[in-house]
């Protein structure tokens, strides 16, 4: 899977509740996680709109496990349903209305890619060595394929692989984050 000419975002961070994406224009995301006064961990997903002012584009509320919880009113479940038969797939319904599916290309560099409903892959994400920048340390990219689909799932796309990335829901393999890959990935 050729990388050039894609637009790449790097991810800091071997944590994806603590970590930015950004790009040769600076920061576009950042997820922060806090927690609440019941103890819960809440992680906001922020957009830059310029410099200094960011949107609140999405908040997430962990189980007290660490796992899935809820997204606004929506069980985070519903975000990655795993695929009956395709191991270590999840699907996620665009703000299209169209469903989309992140899973692993199977290649040497352990990508994980995003196909529309076309099966047409518009984004992969590529682990990294660790890389010191003055952002933070990165630990991989995030790559939209450019040209590819229809465009309308790139913002949806990186809050979906933020929730794929976490410990608690991880699709990629365990060595990779050092997750330990939850029973309901494994079970299939």
């Amino acid at each position: 899977m050729s990388s050039s000419g894609n637009e790449v975002l790097s991810w800091t961070s071997q944590d994806p509740r603590q970590s930015q994406l950004f790009g040769s224009y600076g920061v576009l995301y950042r997820f922060q996680t806090d927690t609440n006064n019941q103890g819960q961990s809440v992680t906001t997903l922020w957009r830059a709109i310029r410099a200094n002012k960011e949107d609140r584009v999405a908040k997430l509320e962990w189980a007290s496990n660490g796992g899935l919880g809820r997204a606004s009113t929506l069980p985070m479940a519903d975000l990655v349903r795993p695929v009956p038969g395709i191991s270590n797939c999840r699907v996620f319904n665009g703000p299209d209305g169209y469903q989309y599916r992140w899973r692993p290309a199977g290649n040497s560099y352990n990508d994980v890619v995003l196909q529309d409903h076309n099966d047409n892959v518009i984004a992969f994400f590529r682990p990294t060595r660790p890389a010191r920048y003055n952002i933070g340390e990165v630990h991989g990219e995030l790559h939209f394929v450019r040209n590819a689909g229809a465009g309308v799932v790139v913002r949806f796309a990186v809050f979906m692989r933020k929730v794929i990335a976490d410990p608690a829901t991880c699709l990629l393999p365990a060595h990779l984050h050092r997750c330990t890959l939850p029973s309901w990935i494994r079970s299939q």
